[in-house]
């Protein structure tokens, strides 16, 4: 039973954790159409500007603000080196992901940071909610403060997309010809969406870096996937429909992911093997619905 619990709380604390990084990919991936590969140098981008703050005794929520605007500039950068350089969408990402990662060094200013003697976000509101004699748990706590961000952040993303703006940042993904023959600048629209989506990419970084109590140069390894797994899981179980659906079956699916990974290594599976684990179910998420399709 207890084993059970451990398992429960460390799904939802590493699920909740990810649903930002996974919302930052349903932008670009579904209501965007653009493959961007920034992701892999946002994420590890907002762990790094976090620590370096944070270990200046920089306020906690100030530092993640400010991971946050992190990487939503290097999503603009990448949208300008695509639009005003003409460079396809998927090298642009790459060149800026390569980019960053020397940034990233830069930044923290060698390739690993402890936060273990550092404040953070989850310190400071652990400490609001023993105040009131409520939860104490650090495992609770951190969960409590993820929802109620990520709470936030889905909502404005709702009302974000139903805005003339996040209208025309969705027909761009849907028809960029079309839309630019309506007067619609598409380099600026291709800017506030791909800017957007790497913010909450890089928020994510910067909170499981605080969480973890590290920051580490090669935390974006591979994390692009883990985002798409949960999108296509997400899609595989609650189909298409509105926006905020979308919303719901994405969180939805980071938390499936993130359980059938913990399942994996409680069963036995080595720590190496995760990345196999996720290309298998990002195989099985991408053809369940077309499997789906050919029974029925």
């Amino acid at each position: 039973m207890a084993q059970l619990q451990a398992m429960a709380v460390s799904t939802l604390e590493q699920g909740f954790l990810l649903s930002f990084l996974s919302l930052g990919v349903l932008i670009t991936f579904r209501f965007f159409r653009f493959p961007d590969l920034t992701a892999e140098g946002s994420y590890p981008l907002g762990g790094a500007m976090v620590a370096a703050l944070l270990v200046h005794n920089v306020n906690p929520v100030l530092a993640t603000i400010a991971a946050t605007l992190a990487g939503a500039l290097a999503g603009m950068v990448t949208a300008l080196v695509h639009t005003r350089l003409r460079i396809n969408n998927i090298v642009a990402g790459i060149v800026v992901m390569t980019a960053l990662y020397s940034v990233n060094l830069r930044v923290m200013g060698r390739a690993n940071v402890s936060l273990l003697n550092t404040r953070s976000v989850f310190d400071d509101f652990q400490g609001v909610l023993a105040s009131f004699g409520w939860i104490t748990r650090p495992a609770f706590s951190a969960i409590l403060i993820t929802i109620l961000i990520l709470c936030a952040l889905a909502f404005l993303l709702s009302r974000f997309m139903r805005t003339d703006l996040g209208l025309a940042v969705r027909a761009t993904g849907e028809n960029e010809i079309m839309i630019r023959s309506l007067g619609v600048d598409t380099a600026w629209t291709k800017m506030v969406g791909l800017a957007v989506s790497n913010g909450a990419i890089a928020l994510s970084g910067a909170l499981v870096a605080q969480n973890h109590g590290f920051s580490d140069i090669g935390m974006g390894a591979g994390i692009l996937v883990t985002g798409a797994a949960a999108v296509m899981i997400g899609q595989a179980i609650f189909g298409d429909g509105s926006i905020e659906r979308w919303i719901v079956a994405t969180l939805t699916g980071v938390l499936v992911y993130t359980f059938l990974v913990v399942l994996a290594l409680r069963v036995g599976m080595a720590p190496t093997d995760l990345k196999l684990v996720t290309a298998a179910l990002l195989l099985v998420s991408i053809s369940l619905p077309r499997l789906r399709k050919r029974v029925t």
